[in-house]
């Protein structure tokens, strides 16, 4: 499949989404959760290795033996301590736990970095990603699919100046990352309220108003009753979103709903954190303090093995 044919694809399945008449679309950008387990420290850790390791690598430990498990344990911790003064404190324990739930994030960059860094030269230029990415489909006038790549192509170009910082055309990976996921970065929330207004805002006035908003998410395809998640959206537009009650959304007021302001589960888990390992007190932990307190942080065949034989007693 070539790169137009791949792009049409994306094109024609995200039409037949939208053209679903009771199916919602949801445009807002929620921190996810750290992990779909309970958080009981008194039945298991099973959360806590979650958020800190993220889910899947969470897994891997759990085939280690003890002395594997806090080998690698102390070998994180030396990442973690970001300034190196041997502590390490509640934000680099909470930069960590983001890092470690996004990390398919980076995973991702790191695929599209090695498609778009066309000269190797650790760098990705605007020029790069640009003939990577459409190459000889902009020489193509008039498409056979119809589809406006070239329209495509500015909004792109616009995004990867807004991620290119020093405004030299050419990003590092971090900032490639803020240009293909710019929602995790907030130097990249005004670009993203600008492209969901202009996806939404179909009269070109600036603003969102109440049709427009339902139209985004819902098509009435010839049906004349609305199911009922829709009337409430309707509630919700008339009640919460449109905060000056003008009938319609502006910049702020889109921002607000699709980029609202979450309660921080990472910096919360990385104060239970540093609370239940602090030995002396005092406010930071050590390698020794996490590395003693490995079983909280991460599984191991032990603590595998101990909770099967809690739930073969409770059975």
């Amino acid at each position: 499949m070539d790169l137009r044919q791949f792009l049409m694809c994306l094109f024609l399945c995200t039409v037949f989404a939208l053209s679903k008449p009771t199916e919602k679309k949801d445009r807002v950008h929620h921190e996810p959760q750290l992990s779909d387990k309970v958080h009981n420290d008194a039945q298991s850790f099973d959360y806590d290795h979650d958020a800190f390791l993220g889910a899947e690598e969470a897994k891997t430990f759990d085939q280690l033996t003890p002395e594997e498990s806090k080998e690698r344990l102390g070998k994180i911790v030396s990442k973690i301590d970001g300034d190196k003064d041997g502590f390490v404190t509640v934000d680099e324990l909470k930069d960590w736990i983001k890092f470690a739930q996004k990390r398919w994030i980076y995973e991702d960059v790191e695929r599209q970095w090695k498609g778009h860094d066309l000269n190797e030269d650790g760098l990705v230029s605007w020029e790069e990603y640009k003939n990577a990415t459409y190459g000889y489909v902009l020489d193509d006038p008039d498409p056979d699919d119809g589809f406006n790549y070239k329209q495509m192509m500015v909004r792109d170009e616009r995004r990867f100046k807004m991620a290119d910082k020093d405004g030299d055309l050419i990003a590092t990976k971090e900032e490639f990352t803020a240009f293909l996921h710019p929602e995790e970065y907030d130097y990249m929330k005004d670009i993203v309220v600008q492209e969901t207004m202009e996806d939404i805002d179909k009269n070109a006035d600036g603003f969102i108003d109440l049709e427009e908003y339902i139209g985004d998410m819902y098509s009435h395809d010839g049906n004349a009753d609305e199911p009922e998640w829709v009337k409430t959206e309707r509630e919700q537009f008339v009640e919460f979103r449109d905060k000056n009650r003008d009938g319609k959304m502006d910049k702020e007021e889109t921002k607000d709903w699709i980029l609202p302001s979450d309660y921080d589960h990472a910096e919360a888990e990385a104060r239970h954190l540093v609370y239940e390992s602090d030995q002396n007190k005092d406010g930071k932990l050590t390698k020794e303090e996490i590395v003693d307190k490995y079983d909280l942080f991460v599984g191991s065949q032990a603590t595998d093995f101990g909770e099967a034989l809690v739930r073969h007693d409770e059975f």
